[in-house]
């Protein structure tokens, strides 16, 4: 019989189900029974759909008694009032057919196959009925030797079922086109870039194809597809701020492997090799042990009642000798928003002041109040899938490939999808590359190319009235200040043609969905917090935002920096970004913290290091914060250090800071405690304790709930999900957050009492009630006003891929075989001027003093621009970096450094590792 009412409904096995538009056949069938209803091969949860096994064929006809045409079910449409049958006698001949045709080529050693009981190949074999080939033994591939070239990535294409799943990997996924089919019919193999080994290759270790290969044919050194394991428990990264959900393969009580679930809504299945593979610093030999004090200038392991008991008392004497706002804490990006938030209580509750910062402060400041002064919120509007629905992104001063490489590989798809991508960087970055424009300013100048692409839109007439005069206020005084610039002279100070600008600024305007996206090349500028408020000008001028597919995205640095000024770990700001000088504010935290909480002005981490040099700030907690190899001029910050009668580091390591504290606390790793952290995009997470601390360590909540107790406050036992209740009722948009109700994916805040979340920020106001427009003029950073003839080069910092920040965890994983130091990247014009090669080492040298870098020629910058990483401590860059900051936020100026180059003599040495 025919369906006559069939326009959205199929037949599943002579069952009725709904359909959806654009539902292919699989898709239909996986939605109302189980995802292995249909078998599969060449088909993977974050693949297109590609056909290429046909293991899963079905039948589909018009009508119930057929004719039925046998169709790969993983590409075809699935059509309304069709009839499916799943598992015929003929489908499941064909299926049976086409498996024995490929085990004829396929090992059959499954014993000793590390993928044993987790082999696609194998499950639907066994489903099929098939023990043995039936077919004759013919030629094969059995000879085709492993490739162990690579410190993660092995192959081993003897056991390769060609199913083209690492391949699209690569390309859908990561977007880096390294692995390909060379050859055709039976002599068709998977080769890695020009046919060269994996570490030869442009592989950038991400593990994607490993992941996704449904045999052995692809995995890693950490056997991650081996279901030889105990438990596997779901956490999130503890790298970058994207906020990668991870799955952890647990065996006798230690990390076994790493993948990536495929229902995490951040990363759906994907992560980079510092997620997946750069673990092994959790139980690295060089991990702190136990609390030390020194003595007689030597660190010596003690006890921790004794550790506490020295640190009361030492601290006590010194609030009742100077005062409590001789003492400071700095918190933590590293840790949970839990010991984030205990730690700012432990400051303002128990010492007494609000001298509390984080590493936000050198990095996002500027994000939070220039977004705080437009809009009245200074986190992300959207959320990162809105990406897939925009039509033009921006990117500004970021590299989102290399310091937040899922985001980063999104990007590139929408790029490489020829979508319009606007970059905005003094690199030719990755994504500049793929990008349909790139502004290559001049460092330093982002404030003068941002007015350019206002008087563009202005002038071009592009401006949203209708959301100007309804949700925005101040524009006829901007639009008057804006359009009185000069062009000519605004493109002499950026260095970029003002007609490339222009067109820029069009394709941004006319866009109907545009999304911003910025990061550190953005905000650590004297001038980042202007810049921020000409991003949200943009926005407001264009109506991008409080819709989807738009709106300011700050690319959060760390994996918790968002989740570290929510907590108040700021001076001026409690937890929830509440005004700390407020004496009404601070009657509800003395209500909940049952304590009575400082009115005075507290200290910014610039203002600490002044303080401590100057004498009046004596006493210094660092949690997870080595500050003498992040933070700028570190001199300076040494002789901070030095100049302090007791300085209190919180470390897993001996990081160049712990070398100078009087008192050691060992932390633990994320690997080792429970919380949660908040990503970039505001998505609260749960982080889940997968082991047990090493012997002699503690998490670091643990440890501040204990000195809170030793001196003298009441504080519960360390429990994240208590300590999260308690937030709640303090940080407004954490309402309605439990540790039940975050499930798998977390929720973005705010989150309301009855604990739905928020995707999209300002739909339909904004906390100050309309946008404020700002209207901000370019001004030369005093660093080049002052140094530049001196030091005529402009050095600006950057991260690459392998490493984070001061590399004090992937400096002991095997990230450090694969990016091997720091290095300088020169213009050749710059090399020949100089006498440079490739690999030298070149001394750079600014006001403050001088490093060796080996020299990387490129022609990603331009002539008298050079650019560095900072992750190594055999260069410690941060020696030449300055003491210019941003005018609002106090955020340090990493990014404009003048200085000077010549050839040096001097050989690098690697002092790290493994």
């Amino acid at each position: 019989m025919e369906n006559n009412n069939s326009l959205k409904t199929a037949f599943i096995d002579g069952k009725p189900y709904d359909l959806r538009d654009g539902e292919t056949i699989l898709s239909f069938i996986r939605r109302h029974t189980t995802y292995d209803h249909v078998p599969t091969l060449c088909d993977a949860p974050n693949l297109e759909p590609f056909g290429s096994c046909r293991v899963c064929s079905v039948e589909v006809g018009l009508k119930e008694e057929g004719p039925f045409r046998t169709q790969a079910s993983c590409h075809t449409p699935a059509i309304p009032g069709s009839f499916i049958v799943t598992d015929s006698q003929k489908i499941h001949n064909l299926r049976k057919n086409i498996v024995e045709l490929v085990i004829t080529d396929h090992p059959l050693d499954c014993d000793h196959c590390d993928a044993n009981n987790n082999c696609e190949l194998q499950t639907v074999a066994k489903r099929l009925g098939i023990s043995d080939a039936r077919y004759p033994e013919g030629l094969n591939h059995f000879d085709i030797a492993p490739d162990t070239s690579h410190p993660y990535m092995r192959s081993d294409l003897s056991k390769c079922i060609n199913c083209y799943r690492c391949i699209r990997a690569c390309d859908e996924v990561q977007g880096e086109l390294v692995l390909s089919m060379a050859s055709r019919g039976f002599n068709a193999t998977v080769i890695k870039g020009n046919n060269v080994s994996f570490f030869d290759s442009d592989c950038v270790s991400c593990g994607a194809c490993a992941q996704a290969c449904p045999t052995n044919a692809i995995t890693d050194i950490f056997d991650s597809k081996s279901k030889d394991y105990d438990e596997k428990i779901r956490t999130t990264c503890t790298y970058c701020g994207v906020g990668c959900n991870l799955e952890v393969a647990v065996k006798d009580k230690k990390v076994k492997s790493i993948q990536a679930p495929y229902d995490a809504e951040v990363n759906q299945g994907h992560t980079c090799l510092k997620g997946r593979y750069a673990f092994s610093f959790y139980n690295h030999k060089d991990r702190i042990t136990s609390p030390m004090i020194r003595r007689n200038g030597v660190l010596e392991p003690v006890s921790w009642d004794e550790a506490y008991q020295f640190i009361s008392e030492k601290l006590t004497q010194i609030k009742t000798n100077h005062g409590p706002n001789a003492i400071a804490g700095i918190s933590s990006a590293r840790c949970t928003n839990e010991e984030n938030y205990l730690m700012q209580k432990f400051i303002r509750a128990v010492i007494g002041t609000n001298n509390i910062d984080c590493c936000a402060r050198v990095c996002h400041s500027p994000t939070a109040i220039g977004m705080q002064k437009s809009f009245g919120t200074g986190a992300a509007t959207n959320s990162i899938e809105e990406m897939k629905d925009a039509d033009c992104i921006m990117i500004i001063g970021a590299n989102p490939t290399e310091a937040h490489p899922v985001t980063g590989a999104k990007m590139k798809q929408h790029a490489m999808k020829g979508r319009t991508t606007i970059v905005i960087d003094p690199r030719r970055t990755t994504l500049a590359n793929y990008a349909t424009y790139h502004l290559q300013l001049r460092p330093g100048t982002n404030v003068a190319l941002l007015n350019m692409m206002l008087y563009y839109i202005i002038s071009e007439g592009l401006e949203n009235k209708v959301f100007i005069d309804n949700r925005t206020e101040g524009y006829e005084a901007f639009k008057a200040q804006i359009l009185a610039m000069d062009m000519d002279e605004l493109e002499s100070i950026t260095h970029v043609n003002k007609e490339l600008v222009r067109a820029a600024s069009i394709a941004y305007a006319t866009s109907k969905n545009a999304m911003t996206f910025h990061g550190l090349g953005v905000t650590e500028h004297t001038q980042g917090t202007y810049a921020v408020m000409l991003i949200s000008d943009l926005a407001l001028i264009t109506g991008q935002i409080g819709r989807r597919a738009t709106g300011v995205n700050p690319l959060r640095g760390q994996n918790n920096v968002q989740g570290a000024a929510d907590m108040g770990c700021q001076p001026y700001q409690g937890a929830g970004y509440l005004n700390a000088y407020d004496p009404d504010i601070n009657k509800k935290y003395e209500l909940v913290y049952n304590a009575k909480v400082p009115m005075d002005e507290g200290m910014k981490i610039p203002e600490m290091f002044e303080a401590s040099i100057d004498g009046k700030l004596k006493a210094l907690w660092l949690m997870g914060e080595d500050v003498v190899q992040s933070d700028p001029n570190t001199n300076k910050v040494i002789q901070a250090m030095k100049s302090l009668e007791l300085l209190i580091v919180q470390e897993i390591f001996i990081t160049e800071t712990a070398k100078y504290a009087d008192v050691i606390l060992p932390g633990a790793t994320f690997l080792e405690k429970s919380g949660t952290f908040t990503n970039g995009e505001r998505r609260i997470q749960r982080v889940n304790k997968v082991v047990e601390p090493l012997p002699g360590t503690k998490a670091d909540g643990q440890i501040i709930s204990e000195i809170m107790n030793v001196m003298g406050y009441p504080q519960n036992d360390y429990d994240p999900a208590d300590v999260l209740l308690e937030i709640a009722q303090i940080v407004p948009f954490f309402a309605g957050v439990t540790w039940e109700n975050l499930g798998k994916n977390g929720k973005q805040w705010p989150v309301k009492p009855d604990g739905t979340d928020t995707k999209i920020l300002h739909q339909e106001s904004f906390p100050l009630g309309k946008g404020r427009f700002n209207f901000v003029d370019f001004e030369e950073s005093n660093e080049i006003l002052e140094h530049a003839k001196a030091y005529p080069y402009i050095i600006t910092t950057n991260r690459n891929l392998e490493h984070y920040n001061a590399g004090t965890m992937t400096r002991r994983t095997n990230n450090v075989h694969i990016s091997t130091s720091d290095f300088l990247l020169i213009n050749p014009v710059d090399a020949a001027a100089h006498l440079i090669n490739d690999g030298d080492m070149v001394c750079v040298e600014s006001a403050r003093g001088k490093v060796d870098i080996p020299a990387k020629i490129t022609d990603e910058v331009r002539p008298g621009i050079l650019s560095s990483t900072f992750h190594f401590p055999e260069v410690m860059l941060n020696y030449i970096t300055s003491d210019e900051s941003d005018i609002e936020a106090d955020c340090p100026e990493y990014k404009v450094v003048a200085c000077n180059i010549r050839k040096s003599k001097g050989k690098y040495k690697n002092l790290i590792r493994l």
